[in-house]
């Protein structure tokens, strides 16, 4: 029996015991989101449609379109001097349209761009799961097992498509201190965004089929130092691949009508176990005279990042800068069917973070509630990286390749009446690029969201 099954069991039995106690009823909340999803990818490569693509399952657009369903369950805690309590997440995702067979599945891919794949590789009608977390509460620090959905700078849940990606584990936080929370957990699976089953975790680059671990540990802490200052530390270790240390700091300073806030982000990366010899778990890279001689070799990664944003009357103006040193990509963790990362440039197609590059953005947003709009919002942002190096067959590829990433969001949630909380939202993207082997996309995705309370 699977640990996770051994607590929540535990904590049933527990809670049979003090259901009716005060709070773990009283306290509970349930909602019903709905999410209508549609993507569109189209791969403008002029190669996109070749034979030879075609022959390796690589599509030239990629669509779909499906209905989500979640249910989220959250209790209160039992009374006591320890308060024990059961969340729970059930999610299902029904497919409306694959696009005629261009759902993204590749050979390599758990699935398709929103849907599991079928042996055939085509989107299956639909998929689901259910994940439940025990919990218990002494005083002001909370113990959790089960499912979780953390979002930290070094471990981040992805819920860009249809349904979110979870993770299995445990975490305990504590706020013992007065403006100190301190974090620490150990993760064993995942379930990406388009699948109902748990994976080991990988990271970009490795043969995340047999190169994969089911152990990634984490700690660290937020500090604030007042109400405009706060400072973070954490430490992430995804074994047998990487180490990685990252330092932040967020600041906001009163600057005439705004409010300047200051983001300022370091992590280190180092390699671990088996990444560093074996050629299956090594990450993307730089890598001249690799063992492999095609770019891949250890983690070795230094990402420096700082993002200024400016508030005032409803408009925020940004701009940022990102320096990638190091032999490698940034690593994080990744199984292949997508993920986040706590960077400043992870952006709807690309993350901005291979070996040598050097990224810039600017970004504007508008509130439309200033002029009597309530709900409605739209913004921009612009990311161009260089100076990236890429190598296959022990030569370089490119010398100083670049990217770039044009993104625009608008969106709209009825703020009140029979429709409240109802929400419309498009995506728009565009990525090109020099670099070898990638093609260029654009990507529309049109989302409308509804959200139930149930409790």
């Amino acid at each position: 029996m699977k640990k996770s099954t051994v607590a929540v069991a535990v904590a049933l039995g527990l809670l049979a015991q003090q259901a009716s106690a005060e709070g773990f009823i009283e306290d509970s909340k349930a909602t019903l989101k709905l999410r209508n999803f549609y993507i569109n990818t189209d791969n403008r490569d002029s190669q996109a449609g070749s034979a030879a693509n075609k022959v390796a399952g690589v599509q030239s657009k990629n669509e779909e379109w499906g209905q989500g369903f979640q249910v989220d369950y959250t209790s209160g805690f039992t009374a006591g001097t320890v308060g024990f309590g059961l969340d729970a997440i059930a999610l299902l995702g029904v497919r409306l349209d694959s696009g005629g067979g261009t759902n993204g599945a590749t050979s390599t891919s758990y699935g398709g761009t929103v849907f599991p794949s079928k042996s055939d590789g085509k989107a299956v009608n639909d998929f689901s799961s259910l994940g439940v977390t025990a919990k218990a509460k002494f005083s002001q620090t909370e113990l959790r097992y089960g499912t979780l959905m953390p979002k930290l700078p070094v471990i981040s849940y992805n819920d860009g498509r249809l349904l979110p990606q979870t993770f299995e584990g445990g975490q305990v936080t504590s706020n013992e201190i007065k403006d100190l929370t301190l974090i620490a957990g150990q993760i064993e699976h995942v379930k990406g965004r388009n699948s109902s089953n748990n994976e080991q975790m990988s990271i970009g680059g490795a043969n995340a089929r047999t190169a994969n671990s089911n152990k990634f540990v984490y700690a660290g802490g937020d500090y604030k130092i007042n109400k405009d200052l706060l400072v973070q530390y954490y430490y992430g270790n995804l074994d047998k691949f990487y180490k990685q240390n990252f330092l932040g700091l967020v600041h906001n300073w009163a600057i005439g009508p705004g409010v300047l806030k200051s983001d300022l982000r370091y992590f280190n990366s180092k390699n671990d176990g088996k990444n560093g010899y074996d050629p299956l778990y090594f990450s993307n890279g730089n890598y001249a005279n690799s063992v492999l001689k095609n770019g891949k070799g250890e983690v070795d990664n230094n990402l420096y990042s700082a993002l200024f944003l400016y508030s005032v009357e409803g408009h925020t103006f940004g701009g940022g800068y990102q320096v990638s040193n190091g032999s490698s990509d940034f690593p994080w963790l990744n199984q292949g069917d997508g993920s986040s990362n706590y960077t400043i440039t992870d952006s709807q197609i690309q993350k901005f973070g291979r070996a040598g590059e050097r990224t810039w953005q600017a970004r504007y947003s508008y509130d439309f509630a200033k002029v009597g709009v309530p709900g409605l919002t739209a913004g921009a942002v612009y990311l161009r990286g260089n100076n990236i190096d890429t190598y296959s067959g022990g030569k370089q590829n490119n010398d100083g390749a670049t990217e770039w990433e044009r993104d625009i969001t608008v969106a709209y949630v009825v703020q009140e009446g029979a429709l409240k909380n109802l929400g419309f939202m498009w995506k728009n993207a565009m990525w090109r690029n020099t670099i070898a082997g990638q093609r260029n996309q654009d990507e529309n995705r049109v989302i409308v969201s509804y959200s139930i309370p149930l409790l």
